[in-house]
């Protein structure tokens, strides 16, 4: 476990202000239009924060969102939704889910190939989407993939195969793949010259994060984010950015695995540089899987994030025990590998005493108030199985 601050620079103020409260209430009025929409519920952990000694510890679980069990969806159905809009000069307060499926956008928009590179909760969001719009969905996975994670997007209609390529390499390949077939690349990450699907997927993560705001019964004094590109990890911490004064803004700290670390490795470079990761990218948190960050999402980090911390598998089997087998009355909450990392490391650091330096660098103490997001339930229902002994209940 290494932990580096993000030196702060100020970004570009109007790409800030697509993540503020006034924006983000404006894309969760849209995904609320969805027939399945419910805001996923806010777990308050009372038994671990008398275990932790701390004033509160809150985990958002997404294994409830849209029934696709990971907050994905949202960035892919809004990126979408604001393609779509583009296309056919669709006023932005006229976006509905009625309006996107309608036969009349169909019929206009024509023939719609979407395409994307994913571990899979984000292209199991996008196939849906595809499938809600009546479009097809063509997705690619990276080399060692779990089946089970293949066959969850296949059964939303989409065209998905598991590559030979690294998830970074496949990204790549993707665009290719794009650009001679004339198909919509929908990816969370920038490419040179690729930029403005990026922003709306990373626009539609902004629910997650209003959502949880709302819900919350105290503000919190530490976010701890996940990053895999670390688009998910920018909105999050652009939004509370925003919606506090700086002297209450809450420490946001973002977790990586140490095979994966590249918003670790932009960090602690310093240099104004974005840095791909060290290792080889072999870690049990698939989804978190990346070697190269985000420039939009990084543009948010180093403006609005205060530290990176790179952990072992061990800080998501730890997260995904705790949640599984809660303390007390705590309730139980299904999470996948990704998702339960966050949780596992801030447990962590707070019982294990040779976290202490850590923890003094993070200011965590009996004061502290934690948010951590569970990005995702078991979407490798084998690996929950064995790492907790319980069978993941369905939502």
């Amino acid at each position: 476990m290494e932990i580096a601050p993000i030196v702060r620079r100020t970004g570009d103020a109007a790409f800030f202000e697509r993540f503020s409260e006034k924006n983000a209430e404006k894309v969760r009025a849209f995904h609320a239009s969805f027939p399945m929409y419910r805001e996923t519920p806010l777990r308050p952990l009372s038994g671990l924060v008398n275990r932790l000694g701390i004033r509160g510890f809150y985990v958002k679980d997404e294994s409830y969102r849209f029934g696709l069990n990971a907050f994905k969806v949202l960035g892919g159905s809004w990126a979408a939704a604001r393609y779509v809009a583009k296309r056919l000069d669709i006023p932005l307060d006229e976006l509905s889910f009625e309006r996107i499926v309608s036969d009349e956008v169909r019929t206009r928009l024509g023939d719609v190939t979407f395409v994307t590179t994913t571990d899979g909760n984000h292209g199991r969001g996008v196939a849906w989407t595809a499938r809600q719009l009546r479009q097809k969905a063509v997705v690619y996975m990276p080399k060692g993939t779990r089946p089970e994670r293949l066959e969850n997007i296949r059964k939303e209609g989409a065209d998905a195969s598991i590559t030979e390529m690294s998830y970074d390499d496949a990204v790549r390949f993707t665009r290719r793949q794009a650009e001679a077939n004339g198909w919509v690349m929908m990816q969370d990450t920038t490419l040179p010259g690729y930029s403005e699907i990026p922003g709306w997927i990373m626009e539609g993560y902004g629910t997650m994060a209003f959502e949880a705001y709302r819900q919350l019964p105290e503000p919190p004094t530490h976010i701890f984010v996940q990053a895999g590109v670390g688009s998910m990890a920018g909105a999050v911490a652009a939004f509370f950015a925003s919606v506090y004064p700086q002297e209450r803004k809450p420490v946001i700290t973002v977790v990586e695995p140490l095979t994966a670390d590249c918003v670790f490795q932009t960090a602690k470079a310093a240099d104004g540089k974005l840095h791909a990761a060290s290792g080889k990218l072999d870690t049990m948190m698939a989804g978190l899987a990346c070697g190269e960050v985000c420039g939009l999402a990084w543009e948010l980090l180093e403006s609005c994030a205060d530290f990176a911390i790179v952990c072992g598998d061990e800080a998501s089997v730890e997260g995904m025990r705790l949640l599984a087998s809660p303390v007390g009355d705590d309730p139980a909450v299904v999470s996948g590998e990704s998702g339960a990392a966050t949780t596992g490391l801030a447990a962590m650091l707070l019982a294990n005493p040779s976290c202490d330096g850590i923890r003094r660098t993070l200011k965590l103490d009996g004061q502290s108030v934690i948010l951590c997001f569970s990005t995702e339930g078991a979407t490798d229902v084998e690996n929950y199985c064995r790492v907790t002994g319980k069978k993941p209940f369905l939502n």
